[in-house]
């Protein structure tokens, strides 16, 4: 397969082997900051399918606007299935698009969502990562939300890579089997893709800015909901107890301040207390055992010293 990304279109844009699916519901407040971000890039995907997942506002009505204008863009619809399912939802939707991809040829592939915004830079910086780094599984920049006139981080580490725009070499995603249908699929995804000895990244840089126009977890009913749902997803995903109780502790510094970090401890401890269902990939669970507490044992050393 091809990995080398990127042939001529003009003298100031490329396209690029990448294929972007963008599963979206109700973002017409949102999705033109989106799509303007795209269409705006010095390098382009040859394919951007955006899967409407039963939007009940004007969603679908913006996008064929654009995809008039744009032949990389096309939209296709699924059948409302009458709520907003978070995390499973998404990627049954990121599926439905692989199913619709016509360039098969693709070298790259890219899970997109409908509330970011980004530089014209932004996938000219992801792609030189890609070049100086043949086992570069998958890489973003980090992602920032606008609050009272400043940005705020929001706070992934550099070994992870965001959720909102994660960019994959084909190769490494069908490697991992592609995502599961779970609400922490982006995170099992990338510890899955280190397991079989890939590297991901996240980095800081002008050109590589995401902007997020909604708070983490927000998007199921409110954020309170969704720290807990986070919860029950680190449960799932097989976090080890002491890792749980940090990340917990961590999250206490981001809104909602002190009681997010609880209810994610509470989500967990929930979890826990009840037996639910864990990921059943038992090696995988092993290994981030051994990734979660070597973070532990670096950061108490850190201290240390």
């Amino acid at each position: 397969m091809q990995n080398t990304p990127a042939q001529t279109q003009t003298e100031s844009t490329k396209v690029v082997p990448l294929v972007v699916i963008a599963p979206v519901r109700d973002e017409a407040d949102l999705i033109r900051l989106t799509l303007d971000s795209m269409v705006a890039q010095t390098v382009k995907p040859v394919e951007w399918i955006i899967v409407d997942d039963g939007s009940q506002d004007g969603t679908a009505d913006i996008v064929r606007e654009y995809a008039e204008k744009y032949s990389f863009i096309r939209l296709v619809q699924r059948p409302d299935r009458g709520f907003r399912k978070v995390g499973g939802g998404v990627v049954a939707a990121f599926k439905y698009g692989i199913t619709q991809i016509i360039h098969q040829d693709y070298a790259y592939i890219a899970k997109l969502d409908g509330d970011m915004s980004f530089g014209p830079h932004y996938l000219e910086c992801m792609f030189k990562e890609f070049e100086q780094d043949a086992r570069l599984a998958a890489v973003s920049g980090k992602v920032f939300r606008e609050e009272d006139g400043k940005r705020i981080e929001e706070i992934i580490i550099d070994e992870h890579v965001a959720g909102q725009f994660k960019l994959y070499r084909r190769a490494a995603f069908e490697e991992i089997g592609g995502f599961v249908e779970e609400v922490l699929w982006d995170g099992i995804d990338v510890h899955t893709a280190r397991m079989k000895g890939w590297t991901t990244k996240s980095f800081l840089h002008p050109d590589a800015i995401l902007m997020h126009h909604r708070l983490m977890g927000s998007s199921d009913k409110n954020v309170y909901r969704g720290r807990l749902r986070w919860g029950r997803g680190i449960w799932f995903m097989g976090y080890h107890p002491l890792y749980a109780l940090a990340s917990g502790v961590f999250r206490m510094r981001e809104k909602p301040f002190v009681i997010g970090g609880l209810l994610i401890i509470a989500g967990y401890l929930g979890a826990a207390i009840r037996r639910a269902p864990r990921y059943e990939n038992l090696e995988f669970r092993q290994h981030l055992h051994r990734w979660q507490l070597g973070q532990i044992k670096k950061l108490l050393s850190g201290r240390k010293n």
